[in-house]
């Protein structure tokens, strides 16, 4: 028997329409590309959405088409997100730091029909047009007083034009939930980049689990800033659940250093804002130096790659600020666990915290974990044992877009794999040791390398380091420690690290080797890059290879 209730489509432009009815005065506030403040409201921003929607309508765009954006966290692409998505048609979010090579496979796989991009992207466009042959126009998201030259790119189109004579009074059209929204790209480590297509009602259910409180905890009354660019995983998807929640919005634009990001979460009073540790950072090495507070702000979002200790320290207990430690994929929308509490936690004493918070989090519902051995089955949720991590739920993708053959991270039980070493505690949290790819193999034993480096990183002249296996006669693998030092850390040496990590780590641990750089390879999205780093040392010699 069928239930009598309403069958009403989970779409995107939901999101807006309800934004702009029922919040319609709130404030989305954007450091645009050319510097000044921008202001206006959730109701501005439907409306806007609507004449982009009816511009493209104009242009041949049919449901289904992908559009490929290369912009900024700015209240244009935010319009573009919902114009594109509000009439079937698919948003790509393109990553404008990937490599030449993958900007043209992203462009061409996806077979995007027109390009939406900032005015900074201008020459990158202009030299990947050439190789694009599909791509049928630009649109450049300006005014015509700030349109740079353009005369190079192909039919080139200034954004405000194309919407100034469209009318806001348009009827978003309704259509089948499951039908394509978004596309994000993974950023390519090894091979071609591979596409996450999202839909629809997958990104509603997404944002609603986003807002609970159990995970972000977002509400009207919040105002968020996503610092994640909004090119990668949909900036976590707080477009949408900012527009969910009607909260006020800050947008960055393209300034992402510690004093700009500073500057605009104290004058707008945000309390709730997320980024992967790189920003954190330098938004820190700011305040330091200016002896700064954060006294509006109450949740920081940390997620792309583990968060340093010392940095959770930093935020809770210099400054006040609850950092939420998160862990996803591009493949799962991206989210898939958040570190908060439970009830049994409320009196943890402050040590016990935060060992708690150094685990990636607890898994949200709609998601659901396991973790496997090397022939597939299925380990306890102990908190000891270890193996490969699998998700399924129902924003976590089947497959990977337009691809000839199934990828071999998907199995036929309808499990992803996601490449993760991981732990999972009876409560759920995980505790992710290693990708399956870069955990250190020595006599038979997992070497951690995300736990190594995480302890390197406490010491005060450690800006940043990575641990990577290196070939052993007797061992098979051993572990070298590469670091960059801080500016004030440059008389840190070999013996001083060593003598830093001892009782802190299992004493067969310890490294072989330490060595010292200037700075560690990162991928399009910021993350540490094993692969390159792998690369730039096949030819290095552990000293206990050659004493041997």
């Amino acid at each position: 028997m069928l239930a009598k209730m309403m069958d009403r489509p989970l779409l995107i432009s939901s999101l807006i329409a309800h934004a702009g009815k029922w919040h319609s005065d709130q404030e989305i506030v954007t450091k645009t590309v050319e510097g000044p403040i921008h202001r206006y409201t959730w109701s501005d921003a439907e409306k806007r959405a609507k004449k982009f929607a009816q511009a493209l309508l104009k242009k041949g765009i049919k449901q289904g088409d992908r559009i490929g954006t290369i912009a900024w966290n700015t209240y244009r692409h935010l319009e573009a997100y919902y114009g594109i998505s509000g009439i079937g048609a698919v948003t790509h979010t393109i990553n404008p730091r990937l490599f030449p090579e993958q900007l043209e496979y992203v462009v061409n796989h996806a077979d995007d029909q027109f390009l939406v991009i900032d005015t900074t992207f201008v020459g990158l466009v202009e030299a990947l047009l050439p190789k694009a042959p599909n791509v049928k126009g630009v649109i450049v998201l300006a005014n015509k007083a700030n349109m740079p030259d353009v005369s190079k790119l192909r039919n080139p189109i200034c954004y405000e034009d194309l919407i100034a004579s469209e009318s806001d009074e348009f009827a978003w059209p309704q259509f089948d939930d499951n039908s394509a929204a978004a596309l994000c790209y993974t950023s390519g480590t090894t091979g071609n980049p591979k596409g996450a297509l999202y839909a629809h009602k997958s990104t509603i259910i997404h944002a609603l689990a986003q807002i609970a409180p159990d995970c972000m905890g977002l509400s009207s009354r919040d105002t968020v800033m996503p610092v994640v660019p909004m090119f990668h995983v949909n900036a976590w998807g707080t477009p949408y659940a900012a527009a969910a929640t009607g909260c006020k919005l800050v947008l960055p634009g393209r300034h992402l250093d510690g004093r700009s990001i500073y500057d605009l979460l104290t004058s707008e009073k945000v309390s709730f804002t997320a980024a992967v540790p790189t920003i954190w950072m330098m938004l820190l090495a700011h305040m330091q130096e200016i002896d700064g507070n954060l006294n509006d702000l109450e949740r920081v979002v940390i997620g792309g790659s583990a968060c340093p200790r010392a940095m959770m320290e930093t935020f809770q207990n210099k400054y006040g600020v609850q950092v939420l430690h998160a862990w996803g994929m591009t493949e799962m929308s991206p989210l898939g666990t958040v570190n908060t509490p439970k009830m049994k936690h409320n009196g943890l004493g402050e040590v016990e915290r935060m060992d708690l918070q150094q685990s990636a989090g607890r898994v949200l519902y709609g998601v659901d974990m396991k973790i496997v051995d090397e022939d597939g089955n299925t380990l306890p949720n102990d908190g000891k044992a270890t193996g490969e991590l699998k998700v399924t739920g129902p924003w976590i993708i089947s497959d990977y877009f337009n691809l000839a053959e199934r990828a071999e991270a998907h199995a036929e039980d309808g499990w992803f794999s996601t490449g993760d070493v991981c732990a999972i505690d009876p409560d759920g949290y995980i505790w992710i040791t290693d990708r399956l790819k870069d955990v250190i193999k020595s006599g038979g034993e997992w070497i951690s390398s995300i736990d190594l480096e995480n302890v390197a990183v406490g010491h005060p002249k450690v800006a940043e380091a990575a641990a990577i296996g290196m070939p052993h006669p007797k061992w098979d693998e051993r572990p070298l420690l590469v670091v960059v030092k801080t500016q004030s850390g440059q008389d840190l040496d070999k013996q001083q690290m060593l003598d830093f990590l001892e009782g802190k780590i299992a004493k067969w641990w310890t490294p072989d080797d330490v060595v010292f750089v200037d700075e560690l390879p990162h991928t399009a999205t910021g993350k540490l890059s094993k692969l390159q780093l792998r690369e730039r040392f096949k030819d290095y010699v552990l000293p206990t290879v050659t004493a041997g």
